[in-house]
Formats: structure tokens, C-alpha cells, sequence
């Protein structure tokens, strides 16, 4: 019976300790979200995996043309495992992207950043099957990096002039 009256003292320890320091919600009604909902457009992709990091960032924040968010995007595939014919039989797909918020026609980004994700796949006998296979590593490749990108534009907007 005290544990969890410790817990719940543990608990509401941790939430005055938030309270205290600014912590916000950002998806809250004061949240700092909002500001970026439907007011961002993303520079043109000209690969597959571009259209996939850029429908996965319009599927969260919508699309508007308040702030122009420009991208760098590497993806280089690395072989993991080698069978004893030396054919390669797993491989990881690495991307980099660095990416920037600005105004239209600024050159000064509001934030930028650099993320990195990974993801790998299995070939098989089957050239369809592998084929089939590194199209969707690439596409839960772009997945990560932009939610992750989602994310560190979301924590700074609060940093952002209205």
C-alpha cells in the first residue's frame, strides 16, 4: 500500500518539476504545433524515396506556403551479410538529411537540422521478391526520417517569431 502512494508522490513530484520549467504540450492548445499545421511547402522531390519523405511530412503537417522547408537527402546501401558463395544477402539502407525552414525568399533558415535512420532488407532468390523487398526498405527508410524530422521542427517552433 505505500508503494504506491510513493509513486504517486514520485509522480506529482515529476509533474510540478515539468510545470515549473515551461513544459508544453505541443500538440496542446497553447502548443507550439499548431504553428506549423498547414503552413509548410516542401521543395519538389526528384527521386521515389523524395516523394515518399515528402508525402509522409504532408500527411502530418498538411500543406500550405507560410514557411518553405528545403532538404538535402543522401541514401547510400551498405552490404551486412555475405554468404559463403560471396553474395551478398542482407544489406542496410543509411540516409542523411539535412534539412531548413525559412520565410519565401530568406536566406536565414527559422530552424535546420540533420537527421540520420536505417533499415535493411533480405535478398532472396527471387529478383521480384528482392526487387519488392528494397522498395519498402526505402519507403520505412523515408517514414523514419521524416517523422524524426517532424519531430525537431515541432520541438523548435516554440523558438520560432510569430
Amino acid at each position: 500500500m505505500w508503494w504506491s502512494d510513493r509513486r504517486t508522490l514520485v509522480f506529482g513530484l515529476c509533474a510540478l518539476t515539468l510545470a515549473g520549467c515551461g513544459f508544453a504540450p505541443v500538440h496542446g492548445p497553447q502548443g507550439a504545433g499548431g504553428r506549423l499545421q498547414s503552413t509548410v511547402r516542401v521543395q519538389a522531390p526528384d527521386t521515389r524515396v523524395e516523394q515518399l519523405l515528402i508525402q509522409r511530412i504532408e500527411e502530418r503537417l498538411g500543406r500550405g506556403s507560410r514557411y518553405e522547408l528545403s532538404y538535402d537527402l543522401d541514401i547510400r546501401r551498405q552490404e551486412m551479410a555475405v554468404d559463403p558463395n560471396n553474395v551478398s544477402t542482407r544489406f542496410n539502407v543509411v540516409g542523411n538529411v539535412a534539412y531548413a525552414l525559412r520565410l519565401p525568399g530568406a536566406d536565414a533558415p527559422l530552424i535546420e537540422g540533420r537527421t540520420t535512420g536505417f533499415t535493411g532488407y533480405s535478398t532472396t532468390d527471387s529478383t521480384v521478391a528482392t526487387s519488392a523487398a528494397e522498395r519498402d526498405a526505402h519507403a520505412r527508410l523515408a517514414t523514419i526520417l521524416a517523422d524524426r524530422m517532424i519531430a525537431h521542427l515541432l520541438a523548435a517552433a516554440s523558438d520560432m517569431p510569430e
